[in-house]
């Protein structure tokens, strides 16, 4: 971000004066090139984390998980089950307004305007709120898919699929309804919609 950017960029000056004035004092150069060097390096890997996460993590054991959830959102959440098709509760639920979240950790993920009807017997969703949903690379059952997962606590959601031209986004998030809750109301605040893939 213009904000990160701004940072680093003060810390480096803030970095080179210092190392501007340890060589007038006679400090070898090699030693101050190298811990400058090194510095920059640090701030730049802090400012990269802070500008690519962009919801907390949520860290938790897998007994505290099973603890919180039950055994068939356990299952899907953090084993990457499936719910069968046309079960969920929110396979057939189209909200006008709200939210759905994590169901592990409450991350928003979906506005209710993202959910469409695709007749998949999943929750379908066009696009999702940016930075909440990660994707990862599954090869599992020998096929090559695009798992999504909640940013926050990487719990697993579903998958994402390109090129069937549902919507004008061109992408289906097929969601298991047990890794989500709907939330009424309005939608989060600072949130941005926005593809996944």
């Amino acid at each position: 971000s213009n904000r990160t950017q701004r940072m680093l960029g003060r810390a480096s000056l803030v970095l080179r004066a210092a190392a501007t004035a340890q060589l007038r004092r006679a400090t070898p150069a090699v030693t101050v090139t190298v811990t400058v060097t090194a510095a920059v390096r640090a701030v730049s890997r802090i400012g990269a984390q802070k500008s690519t996460m962009a919801v907390p993590r949520v860290e938790k054991s897998e007994a505290e998980w099973k603890a919180a959830l039950s055994p068939k959102e356990y299952a899907i959440l953090r084993e990457k089950d499936t719910e069968r098709a046309g079960t969920g509760e929110y396979d057939k639920f189209y909200p006008k307004d709200g939210h759905f979240a994590c169901k592990a950790c409450g991350n928003p993920l979906y506005s209710a305007e993202a959910k469409f009807k695709s007749g998949c017997g999943w929750p379908a969703f066009d696009k999702c709120y940016k930075g909440h949903v990660k994707v990862e690379t599954d090869e599992s059952y020998g096929m090559r898919r695009v798992e999504i997962l909640c940013a926050a606590c990487d719990g697993h959601l579903g998958h994402v699929f390109e090129g069937e031209h549902f919507t004008d986004t061109n992408e289906r998030h097929c969601v298991n309804s047990l890794s989500v809750k709907y939330v009424p109301g309005v939608k989060p605040e600072g949130v941005v919609e926005a593809k996944v893939v």
